[in-house]
């Protein structure tokens, strides 16, 4: 990734956090929603948001479909925020990474027990 699209890149996450703790009222998505990453392409006019949700997933399904139908009002905030010539279009992903490692964790707990270590 180059720098541009680096910096560019945690601009849209602060700017996203910020408007999921304070603006999108959407019941859909879930209070315990956090973006985990962004990821933009080289031509700065396409932007993959990470989020992790918690909940069952359900939860995350309705989280995601909230996310997708905000992603207008999300995408003209940024405009607002960040000066860009153009301004990305969002897409969101389930970011699983934080559930894997709870998994992992999980597992590795449950070895020491049988182990016997403390």
């Amino acid at each position: 990734m180059s720098y541009r699209a680096g910096r560019l890149a945690e601009e849209i996450k602060k700017v996203l956090t910020d408007l999921l703790q304070t603006e999108l009222k959407d019941p859909r998505i879930n209070p315990m929603t956090s973006v985990t990453s962004v990821s933009v392409s080289k031509d700065l006019r396409y932007a993959k948001v990470y989020v992790s949700v918690l909940g069952s997933e359900d939860k995350k399904k309705e989280t995601l479909e909230g996310l997708k139908s905000a992603s207008g009002f999300i995408r003209s905030e940024i405009g607002k925020r960040i000066r860009l010539r153009y301004h990305p279009e969002i897409s969101f992903e389930l970011d699983k990474s934080i559930q894997h490692s709870l998994e992992i964790n999980r597992i590795l707990q449950d070895l020491k027990k049988d182990k016997g270590c403390d």
